[in-house]
């Protein structure tokens, strides 16, 4: 796990060393820099596998005429090098870095199709004079890249492309729209102009001044014919496979553990395949609605882990939050990043790599909103005149609620959401600001050169790239290719090498993603009953009340806290001063937005923070 930076043209040693040293919490064990006839390669390393000099980077073959920066881990490039051996090749390092080397000698751009795991690749083909990048299936690793003036730069992080001095700062209002809309920046797009993060399983070929990329796998859904009983043994083959193989390491390794079905699966799987007692980690707060500590203990107590707990208060949080443009430098309004990054760092004081239980939400159908989902399916047959009279005016009289489930705000979203189309309605829930409340925020000259804009184009791209034979599973692939993979893997990659600690994800392990999309939807949902195959499979390997307790989220008592121990810096980052210097939004409806939520009129907590968000983000990269 470590941070890339480089560039192709124009640019100077010292131009490489800031951008790297940018980075440098991704990687902070070594550095490499290579710079000759405008190819400049930077890598900063956190070292896992061979944790001596043989694995830095960037590593070249024998003759350099290959050279590559990598980031993340190669789960089965032992087996390749056992396959490139028989074919004369030979190995200096035990390094999954070389293996890639090795099998782009052998097969050329094919190369990214045999690699399995989470990475980032920068390389250079100096006989063929061309630079290549590719990203992993799910997206797990972040690449971002722009071409100025002829010269393409690319890295890990947008930190390190401002530090190139081609690189223009401009804010892409569209981006910011979309934002707006979900939250984050959907992929291909960054908030700046000209900045473009490469999407997931592609890989990228600068030669001669053109762009060429090519998709080397696609999510699709259905073909599976296995009977039940089939799949779940299959699925439980599989995922012990996953887990096995990233409990491989040269440093200590742990599970994040939440006391949900998904985490408590992975340190299930864990504790079984690892020698000893394998160490789990939690976060816990004082307000009880939020709290799943008790859970994540239970599992511990259950399964016979070394588990550690931390308590998450206020000040804990009010600590992180003016900062946190520091580890998520483009906006992206999850609040939960707050307290995975605590949970984090509190786990890179035991161990250097950490297994969590990401994306089983997406493969199972695991969100409240699928529930929604059949929810609407059963309000749409309720006559219009009932809804209008009678239905809708009760949603209306249901209370806000501070805590982490919050009823009314959920059903209230729900009925605004009726109207949208079926590929889109998800969105809407997830996301903050909806296409009218957008148009009250902006102001009017910057919503009237955005609002002819495809807001959806991305959803669009996505949908009809997915192969799927129901269209619920194809609404499970839009998860995975917006919310999975532009929040919770960015999520959770930030904050980890914020700390340096390397996260892994055995539910994205290719073979088993490919299984579970295999199934009918039938089998993932059942009668109101979420992950319904994932819940059979564990099955007397976990408590019972852990397997089939409702899912809670991970998040923070946001809405309370905006009232109270963050009102003073919530006005302070909304201030009108700060709001109209960025000649972006008009401020009384956001002084609305405000007043309303401190007086506990209406519940506007994912409002207010997306905002707070792109504040703190703006006042540090675009002033």
């Amino acid at each position: 796990m470590c941070g890339i930076a480089g560039f192709i043209g124009n640019g100077d040693r010292g131009d490489l060393e800031k951008m790297v040293a940018a980075i440098k919490h991704r990687g902070p064990d070594d550095k490499g820099v290579f710079l000759a006839d405008g190819i400049g390669l930077a890598h900063a390393r956190l070292s896992i596998i061979d944790l001596s000099e043989r694995g830095r980077q960037p590593m070249f073959n024998d003759d350099k005429s290959v050279g590559v920066i990598f980031n993340g881990e190669i789960y089965n490039f032992k087996k390749l090098r056992e396959r490139l051996t028989k074919r004369g090749y030979k190995f200096k390092s035990n390094t999954d870095t070389e293996a890639i080397i090795r099998l782009y000698e052998d097969i050329g751009e094919d190369c990214f199709k045999e690699l399995e795991g989470m990475f980032a690749i920068g390389l250079y083909d100096f006989k063929q004079k061309k630079l290549i990048l590719a990203r992993d299936r799910m997206g797990k690793k972040p690449l971002y890249w722009a071409i100025f003036g002829g010269t393409l730069i690319f890295a890990s992080e947008l930190k390190a492309l401002l530090k190139h001095p081609l690189f223009k700062k401009e804010l892409d209002l569209e981006s910011l729209n979309k934002y707006l809309l979900h939250e984050y920046v959907p992929t291909p797009r960054s908030i700046f102009k000209n900045t473009r993060k490469l999407e997931p399983a592609t890989y990228l070929v600068y030669k001669n001044g053109k762009v060429e990329k090519t998709k080397f796998w696609e999510i699709s859904y259905g073909g599976g014919k296995l009977s039940f009983s089939e799949s779940l043994r299959l699925l439980g083959e599989k995922l012990e496979e996953s887990v096995e193989a990233r409990l491989v390491a040269d440093v200590p390794i742990g599970v994040f553990l939440s006391g949900g079905l998904d985490s408590s699966a992975v340190a299930y799987y864990a504790q079984k395949n690892y020698k000893g007692k394998i160490k789990t980690f939690s976060v816990g707060f004082e307000e009880k609605s939020f709290d799943e500590s008790g859970y994540a203990q239970e599992v511990a107590d259950f399964l016979g882990t070394e588990h550690h707990n931390f308590l998450i208060k206020a000040r804990d949080a009010l600590e992180i939050i003016p900062n946190i443009e520091e580890f998520i430098d483009e906006p992206m309004a999850d609040a939960s990043a707050v307290p995975t990054y605590l949970l984090a760092k509190h786990t890179r004081r035991f161990v250097t790599v950490a297994l969590s239980g990401d994306g089983g939400d997406e493969l199972f159908a695991g969100y409240p909103t699928f529930q929604a989902f059949e929810a609407a399916n059963v309000y749409k047959k309720i006559p219009a005149f009932l809804r209008k009279n009678f239905t809708d005016k009760l949603l209306r009289l249901i209370p806000d609620s501070e805590k982490n489930f919050n009823l009314g705000f959920a059903l209230k979203k729900f009925v605004a959401a009726m109207g949208d189309k079926e590929k889109y309605i998800h969105h809407n829930w997830l996301g903050s600001f909806r296409r009218e409340e957008r148009g009250r925020l902006f102001r009017r000259e910057v919503w009237g050169a955005i609002e002819t804009n495809n807001e959806f184009e991305e959803i669009d791209n996505y949908w009809d790239s997915i192969s799927a034979d129901e269209t619920k599973n194809k609404i499970l692939g839009l998860y995975a290719r917006t919310y999975l993979m532009d929040n919770v893997l960015v999520k959770t990659d930030r904050v980890s090498m914020k700390n340096s600690l390397e996260v892994r994800c055995p539910l994205l392990d290719r073979d088993f993603v490919e299984l579970a999309n295999s199934l009918p939807y039938s089998f993932k949902y059942k009668r109101f009953t979420q992950k319904y195959i994932f819940k059979k499979l564990m099955e007397g390997k976990l408590p019972k009340n852990i397997v089939y307790r409702k899912k809670k989220g991970f998040g923070m008592p946001l809405a309370r806290w905006l009232k109270n121990e963050l009102k003073g810096f919530c006005e302070e980052t909304l201030s009108e001063k700060k709001i109209k210097s960025q000649n972006l939004f008009n401020y009384e409806y956001i002084e609305k937005l405000k007043r309303e939520h401190f007086n506990g009129k209406i519940d506007h907590r994912k409002k207010i923070w997306t905002l707070m968000v792109f504040s703190l983000w703006y006042e540090k990269y675009m002033k």
